[in-house]
């Protein structure tokens, strides 16, 4: 009968990397939300929503890809809120049409998740493929 072998798995293996700290994705979404939408609104003029839907669904998705699923209800929230009040006419001001605001809130939160979950699948294959 043998004994117990001991074997090192720290060495050449790397560990999954950590999500970023939800604070910080929330920071990241609300400053880079209210310059997404600037930019916007610059370059397409002020009034084309759905421009800046794109763009902000896009960067949901990207924040997704390192924060923790949880952040996903809150970048969603912060990227609506600079769509809802800066995006659509009047500016400034934050009103609720309820097929559209909802729908709006939807497609952020599907892609502030869908950058997570693609984010988690990579890491776990990655991790995987180390281990094996």
């Amino acid at each position: 009968m043998r004994g117990i072998e001991w074997v090192r798995l720290s060495t050449g293996t790397r560990a999954v990397p950590q999500p970023v700290a939800t604070p910080l994705v929330w920071f990241a979404a609300f400053s880079s939300a209210l310059l997404l939408v600037a930019i916007t609104n610059g370059l397409v003029g002020h009034g084309h929503p759905n421009t800046a839907l794109i763009g902000l669904s896009l960067l949901s998705a990207l924040l997704g890809l390192h924060a923790r699923i949880t952040a996903a209800p809150g970048t969603a929230l912060l990227c609506w809120l600079h769509l809802n009040g800066f995006a659509i006419p009047p500016a400034g001001q934050l009103t609720w049409a309820e097929h559209r605001d909802t729908t709006w809130l939807a497609c952020l939160l599907g892609a502030a998740v869908a950058g997570t979950v693609v984010a988690r699948v990579v890491n776990a294959r990655a991790a995987y493929r180390r281990l094996t």
